[in-house]
């Protein structure tokens, strides 16, 4: 069974060495990131990169301790997921994904054990919750009771970096859960950085334009179980509830219990919840922020969140994380998502062999796809696939190599490629959505992408010349020397 809430989690942290607590007090502006900075690029335990989850007991101007960097490892995901690789999850996953529609009796009859698990992941509405130990309203709401970070000298203020933010669809009440960065104004405002693309953008459209001078009620929880915490994060399809999908990850249904002030439902787990609503025709000015992306983005205007009710645990632990230049904590979620996710973009295109994502690529900025070649122009598909898949759709460079290519060993990825392309043969440009933060584009939310075949090219594809064998020692020869290795004294 999954964890019961965040604070287990921090216990199993802590018992597997992967946990610190800093006792002295660190100043939540500017101070904390530089802390998480240091600790990040040491070696964590048995020498793995990520350093250390970070538990700031005496956070200044706050009696709440902070954690950070709790996802910010390999290792650390696994243990959210409760796995020992995370190709465990991507297993079950396609566990799932391969249930074929029942041709007799005895397929039915093999397939109701996997139906009814999915139906044990639906999320349970629970009267009370953790959550609800104390609850302050109107005037005595002080968002600066929390240890809410400053990350980078040019930030626009503190931002709340780890939230689930709730909304309901307007026009079919369906819930999302989006992790979007809220800027402080006050005690008891902040933004509320919907970008064009997300659901959360989408539902404050939709209710714009059935009512502009009304308001939409919004929730905020911080701190959950692992897997309740990520699910604000994962691309999963559009008409798949995000809790029920946590549910699945954690392998219990994610409980959950209606807000104070407004019909919305939260984990019942969560260590901090924000209740309140947007207006629907109000705009602030929001940013700059410190990004993944290692830059400043830039400021903008967005709609403005005003809680009107904190409930929480009595002693809450403030969960947040720290962007800025890659590797950061965000890049371990990202592989871990990567990794998870890597069956649902097989179930759709069957020939990718696999996919990475450098640190260095941003999750968005580029793309690494081994496929398995079958047909003229089949690297060019599977670009434009990509392209229209979800989140996906903001990849800005797209390399796609063959089946043999390790796109995990980037050196090899570099050679192989280079090797392969006739720049003006084998790159394509297009135009399409790309991410709010790509301050290199011509114009917010829309500019250029490109994809790279640097796959083998075939007579089909127009290549008349003989294509050259990799350099390979036999494997009689490496068998002899093998043999011989410990006599040469090398």
């Amino acid at each position: 069974m999954g964890y019961a809430d965040l604070r287990e989690f921090v216990k199993r942290l802590e018992k597997e060495g992967e946990l610190r607590r800093i006792k002295a007090e660190i100043d939540p502006v500017l101070e904390v990131t530089e802390v998480v900075q240091r600790a990040q690029a040491m070696p964590g335990p048995k020498g793995n990169p990520g350093g250390f989850a970070l538990l700031f007991e005496r956070p200044k101007g706050s009696r709440y301790p902070l954690l950070i960097n709790a996802f910010g490892s390999v290792r650390r995901m696994e243990m959210a997921f409760e796995v020992e690789k995370l190709d465990d999850v991507a297993a079950r996953i396609r566990g799932f994904l391969d249930m074929q529609t029942p041709q007799g009796l005895l397929d039915k009859i093999k397939m109701l054990p996997k139906l009814a698990e999915l139906g044990s992941f639906m999320p349970k509405q629970v009267k009370d919750g953790a959550c609800k130990e104390l609850i302050r309203k109107g005037s005595d709401v002080n968002l600066f009771d929390f240890p809410i970070l400053k990350c980078w000298p040019q930030d626009g203020g503190r931002f709340i970096t780890f939230p689930l933010v709730f909304t309901r669809n307007p026009e079919t009440g369906k819930r999302n859960v989006g992790m979007y960065r809220m800027q402080i104004y006050d005690e008891r405002t902040t933004g509320m950085h919907w970008q064009t693309q997300k659901h959360g953008a989408e539902h404050f459209r939709r209710a714009r334009a059935q009512n502009p001078e009304g308001r939409i009620p919004v929730s905020v929880a911080i701190g959950s179980d692992p897997a309740t915490t990520l699910g604000g994060i994962l691309p999963i399809p559009p008409d798949l509830d995000e809790m029920m999908f946590s549910g699945f990850l954690r392998r219990e249904p994610v409980e959950m219990v209606k807000c104070e002030t407004n019909d919305l439902e939260v984990p019942a787990n969560a260590e901090i919840v924000l209740e309140g609503y947007v207006n629907l025709n109000e705009m602030r000015t929001e940013g700059p922020f410190g990004d993944h992306t290692g830059f400043y983005s830039l400021e903008g205007e967005y709609p403005v969140f005003h809680v009107e009710c904190v409930t929480q645990r009595k002693e809450p632990i403030y969960l947040a994380t720290v962007v800025g230049r890659p590797p950061q904590e965000d890049y371990y979620m990202g592989y871990a998502i990567e990794r998870v996710f890597l069956p649902l973009m097989k179930l759709t295109h069957p020939e990718i062999a696999d996919v990475s994502m450098p640190a260095e690529g941003i999750v968005h900025n580029l793309m690494i796809v081994s496929i398995r070649k079958s047909y003229p122009g089949h690297a060019r598909k599977v670009m434009n696939a990509i392209w229209s898949l979800g989140q996906a759709m903001f990849t800005k460079v797209i390399v796609v190599v063959d089946h043999d290519v390790n796109v995990h060993d980037y050196r090899e990825v570099v050679w192989k490629a280079l090797c392969a392309i006739d720049p003006e043969r084998d790159v394509q440009f297009t135009f399409g959505p790309v991410d709010t933060l790509d301050h290199a584009a011509r114009m917010q939310d829309f500019g250029s992408k490109m994809g790279i075949d640097a796959t083998r090219k075939w007579a089909s594809e127009g290549f008349s010349r003989p294509w050259p064998e990799e350099m390979l020692v036999d494997e009689k020869t490496k068998a002899t020397v093998e043999a011989l290795w410990k006599t040469l004294g090398i």
